[in-house]
């Protein structure tokens, strides 16, 4: 049978939903419940309860998660990041209006890797720091990252407050800023833990990217390994014209 928007009951609904959405009472990425749940709440039949949120489902205001932890959700925005870009995530969410938090994890101090020494271009087993923090955007998880960095370069770091932008407290403390920036994407499925720290089903795609940052030397000082939800990053890509550049080149000499 085919879903309907319902009648005067259920506009009275939508009309509730959205004024608890202005008012703040509900926000991006809140949790409003189960079908059942909800039809209790607002005291409605859940044939009545679905011709509510039907609306609000096509608008992308309502999106309905199946599974464990699944249930109708206050749509996040979609975030929009620069591939390769030289800022850090929490610039470019201020720069986009969003809000940005982060939850520290974990830290280390321990021998590199093979992986990591041959990214950093350090010897395996030498000293790196690793930082594994949780971001949020508008107050929903966003990203998992995984931070290497070399020990001897910031002898102090795991010393500081790390909730804020690492780069900014690079840049400041260590005279640290990326001139270059390596990046590989690809997508791979989220582990139970990766599900749990991100507010998604088993196995839900994310958008995997691996980093390398560098110095104005060329000199690696990042390795990192983050991990995004797939529905709320939008990644970009822009290329110029090698006629191009050279034409401001010659204009600019």
């Amino acid at each position: 049978m085919e879903e309907s928007t319902g009648g005067p009951v259920a506009e009275d609904v939508r009309r509730r939903i959205l004024s608890m959405l202005a008012q703040g009472e509900l926000r991006p990425g809140s949790r409003l419940g189960t079908e059942r749940e909800m039809a209790e709440a607002f005291a409605v039949s859940r044939a009545t309860l679905r011709s509510a949120l039907l609306p609000l489902s096509q608008a992308g205001v309502l999106e309905r998660r199946t599974g464990r932890g699944g249930g109708t959700f206050v749509r996040a925005d979609i975030v929009e990041r620069n591939a390769a870009e030289l800022v850090g995530l929490p610039a470019r969410l201020q720069s986009n209006g969003h809000t940005s938090t982060t939850r520290v994890l974990a830290t280390d101090r321990r021998p590199a890797t093979g992986i990591e020494a041959q990214a950093l271009e350090i010897a395996e087993g030498a000293e790196i720091f690793t930082v594994r923090r949780l971001r949020y955007a508008d107050g929903v998880p966003l990203s998992l990252d995984l931070a290497c960095f070399v020990a001897d370069r910031m002898a102090d770091l795991l010393e500081q407050p790390l909730g804020g932008s690492l780069y900014e407290l690079l840049r400041v403390r260590y005279g640290l800023t990326p001139a270059t920036m390596t990046e590989t994407i690809e997508v791979v499925s989220a582990s139970p833990r990766e599900a749990e720290w991100l507010g998604v089903a088993q196995r839900k795609p994310l958008v995997a990217i691996t980093r390398v940052a560098r110095d104005d030397a060329e000199r690696p000082f990042e390795y990192a390994y983050d991990l995004f939800r797939a529905d709320r990053i939008r990644l970009t890509a822009t290329s110029r014209s090698a006629v191009v550049a050279v034409q401001r080149s010659i204009h600019s000499a």
